[in-house]
């Protein structure tokens, strides 16, 4: 398996293709940062991914501020090999993903000027499989 984020444990080791297409209605606005980027469409975000995402916006921030992951690669994602005939059981897993709905926020940035946190958020954005926006957070009324 390739390097990146996964569970400790799961309960059971291999799941279901399922795909929901809905927006999200959980995790969709800033919670924890001051700035946060959003997915505009659904899709699996591996876990390598993620860890892409992580190390690009850490390396520009160098060490400034905080940075706050908001999904976590929990769906087991199987794959048989290459030139593998029909049957023989669930294939292994592959990787772990994390299942992303429209409106989901994926990273936030807080403790750091707007302009920086758009630029590394950017960079995030380019590991991405999902077209993503920078947002900030919301002002209670």
């Amino acid at each position: 398996m390739p390097p990146g984020r996964m569970p400790k444990r799961v309960k059971f080791r291999k799941e279901f293709r399922r795909v929901r297409r809905r927006n999200a209605t959980k995790g969709n606005y800033v919670a924890f940062g001051d700035f946060g980027l959003q997915a505009l469409e659904g899709a699996w975000v591996k876990g390598c991914q993620i860890e892409a995402g992580r190390v690009a916006a850490q390396h520009y921030l160098k060490r400034e501020g905080k940075l706050f992951i908001r999904v976590f690669p929990d769906k087991p994602v199987s794959k048989k090999p290459l030139e593998t005939r029909m049957g023989k059981g669930k294939a292994d897993v592959d990787y772990w993903a994390a299942r992303v709905r429209p409106g989901t926020m994926l990273f936030e940035i807080a403790g750091v000027p707007e302009q920086a946190a758009k630029e590394a958020l950017v960079r995030v954005a380019m590991k991405m499989p999902v077209k993503c926006r920078f947002v900030g957070r919301r002002v209670a009324v």
